[in-house]
């Protein structure tokens, strides 16, 4: 298992905080598409073993995998893309909801992305694939309560 920078954050909500801080200091959106890029490089490690169909998110055009683990006391979220786009966008997630309480998870709205104008900015298949990793997070925190 590789180690989780997650959280970067107290809470969820000083993490949506800091990423509304982060994405406010950029004028236009080319340089936040950069900067979603760049945040992308910085997931840990994903290894080749947990490629595999069992952790293939489905729902998004671009390959996404994403593996849970832990219990409801703290959940960690492993994910990477084969879009670099879609990596900072699994980064932002991962920065909000990985190395939460299951409760912390679901009582956790996904405010940033209309806060930094990302819902507007995506196209529909990424705005989808998003959607399709929010409700995978959320989905596996609600089972472990």
């Amino acid at each position: 298992m590789t180690a989780s920078p997650f959280p970067l954050e107290p809470t969820p909500a000083e993490a949506q905080a800091a990423i509304r801080d982060e994405f406010a200091f950029f004028s236009d959106w080319s340089e936040r598409y950069q900067y979603l890029i760049d945040l992308g490089r910085k997931l840990p490690p994903f290894p080749d073993e947990w490629r595999t169909e069992e952790h293939r998110l489905h729902g998004c055009q671009s390959m996404v995998w994403i593996v849970p683990q832990g219990d409801a006391s703290r959940l960690i979220f492993y994910a990477t893309s084969d879009s670099a786009i879609v990596s900072g966008l699994a980064y932002l997630a991962l920065r909000v909801y990985s190395g939460r309480s299951a409760a912390e998870i679901v009582a956790t709205e996904a405010d940033y992305i209309a806060d930094i104008g990302l819902s507007k900015h995506l196209s529909p298949s990424r705005s989808n694939g998003l959607a399709a990793m929010l409700a995978f997070i959320r989905e596996h925190a609600q089972r472990q309560l």
